[in-house]
């Protein structure tokens, strides 16, 4: 049996892992979309936290009044949102590949809202981003992101944050190369099958210029692109690899911009 025992001082403690928690919930994939419920998120929260709240060392938070503790609260919410945010934004590294797929293939037109992102995608990147998802679930790595949040607070204690800036920082920017980098990656058959058709579609041109060649390219590149992306749909596990690695190395270089090694 589980006792529980809260006085004053415990249950600041408490409701301090509370709000570093709920923080990373609300912008963390899977555990932050939309469409999931107000209050399994805010369950999820709780419990997550009464669990954190037997193990994590509980240690003099050294503050002076209300404004004291408010701080330490932006503190632990800022440490939340962070590590949640570099889970989360590389799910943009898939939106992009569907976008610049989409942009070669003549579907950038036909775009729907995605409410994981809050933002409008194409097709092609909705369809890549659910894979993802389903994949991030199949694969538990969304175990891994809830093991990340709980072991930050070995490196980083409530009130222990010694946030570098530039460490962020060039943290983000390594995130941006890769982001263009791997989502390249994860379109280069299609590109390439684009190119070649291109290339074709212009000395046809050439040679016969009384066809339109531009009404019978959108077609072909419609149905090449669908083509090449059912041959390598096989792949996806390969690119869902890709991106949660990715992921585990934006996760760690946010701790470590939140801590003095």
């Amino acid at each position: 049996m589980i006792n529980y025992s809260f006085s004053l001082l415990t249950f600041e403690y408490f409701l301090l892992i509370l709000v570093r928690i709920s923080c990373f919930v609300s912008v963390a994939p899977f555990f932050g979309m939309q469409n999931t419920p107000g209050r399994v998120k805010i369950g999820v929260s709780v419990f997550i936290s009464l669990l954190l709240y037997q193990i994590v060392p509980r240690e003099s938070l050294g503050y002076t009044g209300i404004v004291g503790y408010s701080i330490i609260v932006v503190k632990e919410g800022i440490t939340g949102l962070l590590i949640g945010f570099a889970a989360n934004i590389c799910n943009s590294i898939i939106l992009l590949a569907g976008n610049l797929l989409d942009m070669n293939i003549g579907f950038s037109m036909a775009t729907e809202y995605n409410p994981q992102m809050q933002t409008q995608a194409s097709v092609s990147a909705n369809f890549y981003n659910y894979l993802v998802l389903l994949l991030l679930i199949v694969t538990n790595m969304h175990h891994y992101i809830l093991r990340a949040v709980a072991d930050s607070y070995q490196l980083i204690p409530v009130n222990g944050q010694v946030f570098q800036w530039d460490a962020l920082m060039q943290g983000m920017v390594t995130y941006m190369i890769n982001a263009f980098v791997l989502a390249f990656r994860i379109i280069l058959p299609v590109f390439a099958c684009i190119m070649i058709l291109n290339s074709i579609l212009g000395v046809m041109a050439k040679v016969s210029p009384q066809m339109n060649m531009f009404a019978v390219g959108m077609q072909l590149k419609v149905l090449a692109g669908l083509i090449v992306m059912f041959l390598t749909i096989g792949l996806f596990l390969n690119v869902s690899d890709f991106i949660f690695d990715e992921m585990k190395r934006t996760i760690v270089s946010m701790i470590k911009g939140m801590y003095e090694s």
